[in-house]
């Protein structure tokens, strides 16, 4: 079995793709690791590694200003979630279901339903982003200080947040005016 989905290599079918299909798990939020982990000696100690394969936590790295400093983070992109390729059968499914800190796969009804091979692509792209994203713990008319750069020490009211450019546009009073100010999301920290 792969333990984390990142730089191992994956065995393929003949067709040229993965063995088994992906399902998600639900798990007790905040122990999507350790199911990981529990799976991961599960399927040694049961012989399974024919039929789990891999299990994936999807994580993002975001970037948090925090008394100033810039630091990358690591979240988890589906708290409470986990991903598992696998072959389903009845072996398999009691061995994911009775891990512990597992309380079921995500299904229709009582049958667990398995993503479509594109879903799962697109996470594992978002993924391999190189770039962190800011984290954003701001909300439109909060006040702010500027920490960085040309308008550093100025207070304002965050008038737009653009999360996909990691930028804030803050309205800060210059000249006895509020004037728009377009800043980068670590420039400025809550009042």
């Amino acid at each position: 079995m792969t333990a984390s989905g990142e730089g191992t290599e994956i065995s393929e079918t003949r067709d040229g793709r993965e063995p088994g299909e992906w399902y998600v798990i639900h798990t007790y939020s905040g122990q999507e690791n350790s199911v990981k982990e529990r799976l991961r000696k599960r399927v040694e100690s049961m012989g399974l590694e024919d039929h789990i394969f891999e299990v994936l936590v999807p994580t993002d790295e975001r970037i948090q200003v925090k008394d100033g400093k810039k630091t990358t983070v690591e979240e988890r992109v589906f708290p409470g979630y986990a991903l598992i390729r696998m072959k389903m059968t009845e072996e398999s499914w009691h061995a994911v279901r009775y891990t512990p800190g597992v309380t079921g796969f995500v299904s229709s009804g009582t049958t667990p339903v398995p993503l479509d091979p594109s879903e799962v692509d697109g996470i594992r792209n978002r993924m391999a982003e190189e770039k962190p994203r800011p984290k954003i713990d701001l909300e439109v008319g909060e006040n702010v200080r500027v920490v960085s750069g040309p308008f550093d020490g100025f207070m304002g009211t965050v008038n737009e947040i653009d999360g996909r450019q990691g930028k804030v546009h803050v309205m800060v009073n210059m000249f006895g005016r509020e004037t728009p100010v377009e800043l980068d999301f670590t420039q400025v920290e809550k009042v």
